[in-house]
């Protein structure tokens, strides 16, 4: 006999029909005849209540062995049920013992996040961190629904690279010398010649540059994946590993990139508003209780756009005492950010035009020659979530840029090369994965928002 998933049989309500289902024992309840078993199999955040008969089920002493954590399959048949807050539960005619769980670590109680991390493993059992397991499976459909449906093609960009498309340095090398046998040289490149690439190679930081070569020849492009921050950054909001979605497209200036960005966030929101209303309400009850207002608050408000400039007139026009002072030429940090999305405009908001010190190479310089077509989507509770720009298009201004940041463009033939093979104006945006799914859940901590977090001393399981 097939057997079913709860979220169908919750779904479908097939009241009198036989079925099977599999899962792991929520919690257990006895009367003298009769045990009331509630189990989930993952497929949703409701329970199905298994009402097991002593004397037809299974031998008294094999039944008192069942405790939360147990696995089981059960044979039964649907009936409507009496009890409240459930329409229907299974009557077991069967019912066998596939893994006994002996001081499970996860009563039912609410544990702590901290606590949790520590069995990582174990957490997806929990409703909060299936949850988001749901929602990050959820996420992961939609964003390649998104730009399927508008004709992007999807790329494989190289997890091991020889560049650093932020510039930032905080990579992490990936070697195959025996570290504890490196040769004693001066010269470091020699060390690398010796290496297994001939060169020194790195995790990527963004899959930007490659994206760009295929956007150059397909038109319209994506990554997504998983990149790494060597930043010894212990914050709620960082991690080591994460995962990007990056979009690069041929032919598009800042303003296109923009309402392609906007458009993306919306999507993945409406998404899960419609598909995953279930776990948002467990966030909504238990973490942020003004949740469904953030998330309708992105899904029907157009984004406010202003300048670099314009926001730190803002900033400074409200006389909020910063941590950081807040003056131009500097890097917003996350408090300015905030304030903009969550006071001054209480909504999203896109920053564009940022001063090219601050910013990366392959950014276009506008006109002035002191910004940057730079652009930063900032939400309320989060601060920046997409960071994205116009590339420079133009080899002379490419190479003089980097010239002056003294980068060494020998290294980078082979993207100045797209500027002297049929250049044109292309444009395209990174988003946090885990960051995004920090917003729509409500969680505090990026690290619960990841399966198993890389942070700085921590990398178990």
């Amino acid at each position: 006999m097939q057997c079913h998933k709860i979220v169908q049989i919750l779904r479908q309500k097939a009241v009198g029909e036989k079925i099977v289902v599999q899962g792991w024992v929520k919690t257990v309840r006895r009367s003298k005849s009769v045990s009331f078993i509630d189990i989930n199999d993952g497929s949703c955040l409701t329970n199905l209540q298994v009402i097991a008969e002593q004397n037809q089920t299974t031998d008294e002493n094999h039944l008192k062995d069942l405790s939360t954590g147990c696995s089981l399959r059960v044979t039964g048949t649907l009936a409507a049920s009496p009890a409240k807050g459930q329409d229907i539960e299974l009557q077991a005619e069967t019912l066998e013992i596939l893994g006994l769980a002996p001081d499970y670590p996860l009563q039912k109680k609410r544990h702590s996040f901290e606590y949790l991390r520590e069995i990582a493993h174990l957490r997806p059992r929990t409703n909060s961190l299936g949850a988001v397991a749901r929602i990050r499976s959820a996420l992961s459909f939609a964003v390649h629904t998104f730009f399927q449906e508008r004709g992007f093609f999807h790329i494989h960009t190289p997890i091991i690279s020889t560049g650093d498309c932020e510039g930032a340095g905080e990579t992490f090398t990936v070697t195959a010398l025996d570290l504890e046998n490196i040769p004693s040289s001066t010269n470091l490149a020699s060390v690398w010649d010796d290496d297994f690439f001939g060169c020194q190679a790195n995790l990527t930081v963004s899959g930007q540059l490659e994206a760009e070569a295929y956007a150059m020849a397909l038109g319209n492009v994506y990554t997504f994946g998983p990149t790494f921050r060597a930043e010894n950054s212990n914050t709620s909001r960082h991690l080591a590993e994460f995962w990007m979605i990056e979009p690069e497209m041929a032919f598009c200036n800042l303003q296109e990139d923009i309402d392609i960005a906007e458009q993306f966030i919306k999507y993945l929101v409406d998404t899960l508003l419609k598909d995953c209303l279930e776990d948002l309400e467990l966030f909504a009850s238990f973490i942020e209780k003004d949740l469904f207002k953030r998330l309708k608050n992105v899904s029907e408000k157009t984004f406010i756009r202003l300048s670099y400039t314009e926001a730190i007139a803002e900033l400074q026009k409200s006389k909020k005492s910063f941590k950081f002072p807040v003056a131009w030429g500097m890097d917003l940090q996350s408090e300015h950010e905030r304030y903009l999305t969550e006071v001054i405009f209480g909504q999203p908001v896109v920053l564009t035009d940022y001063p090219k010190t601050i910013k990366p190479f392959y950014m276009r310089v506008n006109e002035d020659q002191k910004t940057v077509a730079a652009m930063d989507v900032l939400f309320p509770g989060i601060g920046e979530i997409i960071g994205g720009s116009q590339r420079e298009e133009r080899q002379d201004n490419l190479v003089a840029r980097m010239n002056e940041l003294n980068m060494q463009t020998s290294e980078y033939e082979w993207y100045i090369d797209l500027r002297r093979y049929g250049t044109v104006p292309h444009a395209g945006f990174g988003l946090g994965f885990e960051r995004m799914v920090q917003f729509v859940t409500g969680m505090k901590n990026i690290r619960d928002v990841i399966p198993f977090p890389r942070t700085p001393g921590s990398a178990s399981f």
